[in-house]
């Protein structure tokens, strides 16, 4: 067993799906989290903080000194920090170069003078861009991304790529549809509830309403995850992770609305740029191919309704 009485670094570790990642791992190993808690929180991890097999550092991977540190006796590395924010690109061109691009190049060349030299990498359904083929299968191509921050994630795993077949190193490349769950901090299904918080009788609702995608639990998300390093083997290993299903905009908005109590809301759409978009960067269609991870033996448990409804309750409830 790859992940059993290992001591995993987890950059992002405080983050909605990095929390759940020490939730899983840090049952049978020894787990160090570094974030700097700009957008991770204290109280995903809280409940570990008396664990003698967690340890939190509290720092940035823009700084070298401080990722050197957190790679001492390291067996591999979980990378999940990032900005996740797709809409920010827009505005500040700089913050996926820095945050996602400069920081992983960062812990790269760490891992390589540490000689740790095994990592799981974060990345997205974002890097095919808007995919004429779905469901959308790894080998898809040319992958064009239409936002800074799927350009980013490419950018990433290039890196990762050059970095494994140049210095022996092993990497896990994992490409996400939507992940929704306990925890989650932004996406469609929070600001679905925040706007209804506050004005619960009308709700705006980006673009055409039409936009169709994949939603997985963020359970499901972890266990495909460990279940990828689990059983593969290659200096490069490219998955996808998502459902085989998706579900429009609108259909979400009925769930939240539903799940909130209120009836006979009204939906206001923007109706977006670029023939429906939520906004610029913003992939109309998505669905992956899961077939790849399927002939290994996994399957979601979930399917994209079964994932928004688990996790609108999570999220009312927290």
């Amino acid at each position: 067993m790859k992940l059993t009485n290992k001591h995993i670094l987890i950059t992002g570790g405080a983050g909605f799906i990095g929390s759940h990642v020490v939730d899983y791992l840090i049952k049978q190993n020894r787990v160090t989290v570094l974030d700097n808690l700009s957008s991770g929180r204290m109280e995903f991890i809280q409940h570990h903080m008396d664990n003698d097999n967690f340890e939190l550092i509290e720092g940035d991977l823009m700084e070298p000194d401080t990722i050197t540190s957190a790679l001492d006796g390291i067996d591999m590395v979980f990378h999940l920090a990032a900005n996740p924010d797709v809409r920010l690109g827009a505005k500040d061109t700089k913050v996926h170069l820095e945050q996602n691009i400069l920081a992983t190049y960062n812990l790269l060349e760490a891992m390589r003078l540490a000689g740790a030299g095994q990592l799981v990498f974060t990345s997205t359904s974002t890097v095919y861009g808007a995919a004429s083929i779905m469901p959308t299968p790894e080998d898809y191509g040319p992958q064009v991304p239409i936002s800074l921050y799927g350009a980013s994630k490419l950018a990433c795993e290039a890196l990762i790529s050059s970095y494994c077949h140049t210095f022996n190193m092993k990497a896990w490349l994992y490409r996400f549809a939507n992940i929704v769950g306990s925890r989650g901090s932004h996406g469609v299904l929070v600001d679905f509830i925040n706007k209804l918080r506050v004005e619960p009788f009308t709700l705006e609702i980006l673009g055409s309403g039409r936009q169709k995608k994949s939603y997985l639990d963020v359970g499901d998300c972890v266990d495909a995850m460990v279940f990828g390093v689990e059983h593969s083997d290659d200096t490069v290993n490219i998955f996808n992770i998502g459902s085989e299903d998706s579900i429009d905009v609108v259909g979400i908005a009925d769930i939240v609305t539903q799940k909130m109590g209120y009836s006979d809301v009204e939906y206001r759409f923007t109706g977006g740029v670029d023939g429906g978009a939520g906004w610029k960067g913003d992939v109309k269609f998505m669905l992956l191919s899961i077939d790849k991870l399927k002939a290994l033996g996994w399957n979601p448990a979930h399917n994209s309704l079964q994932s928004i409804e688990m996790a609108v309750e999570s999220l009312l409830r927290e």
